[in-house]
């Protein structure tokens, strides 16, 4: 029995203003626990929004870092 992962859409489909760190990660090409150290030391090319004490990293941002935007 193998475990099947489940990819996020494409960034260039995504309709979510915010995503969770898991699909931010994906999309940067980073592991999750980076981005929650950029988001704990405020020392990332971005920065998230805290909702309800989770992370939610903005599409748009991430589209610009990655130059889609």
């Amino acid at each position: 029995m193998s475990a099947r992962t489940i990819q996020p859409p494409p960034l260039e489909q995504e309709t979510r203003a915010a995503i969770p760190t898991a699909d931010a990660a994906y999309h940067l090409n980073r592991s999750p626990q980076t981005m929650r150290v950029w988001a704990c030391r405020d020392n990332g090319p971005i920065r998230p929004r805290r909702i309800n004490g989770r992370l939610a990293w903005a599409v748009s941002d991430i589209k610009a870092l990655v130059g889609m935007a």
